[in-house]
């Protein structure tokens, strides 16, 4: 992460997705506690979400983070008919 960041010049929002990332309230905190000082504020009460897009940052913190779910059978579903099609 703190590369990514450097070479990005900073960080305006870190997005969670994918089965640990939508429903790991735990994987997050760890996360987000450690980057703290990327002006990252975690909400406890809103981090306790599962599988629903949520901001999890507190108000005004200086980097958001938000949880968003995907759909991945539905995304390898449309990947596969694109190459069967081609």
């Amino acid at each position: 992460m703190g590369a990514f960041t450097a070479a990005l010049g900073g960080l305006d929002a870190l997005i969670f997705t994918g089965g640990i990332g939508e429903n790991s309230k735990d994987v997050r905190e760890r996360v987000l506690k450690g980057l703290a000082y990327m002006g990252i504020e975690i909400d406890e009460d809103k981090n306790k979400s599962r599988g629903k897009e949520v901001i999890v940052s507190k108000p005004g913190a200086g980097v958001t983070a938000m949880v968003v779910p995907t759909n991945e059978e539905l995304m390898i579903a449309r990947e596969t008919l694109e190459l069967a099609s081609n």
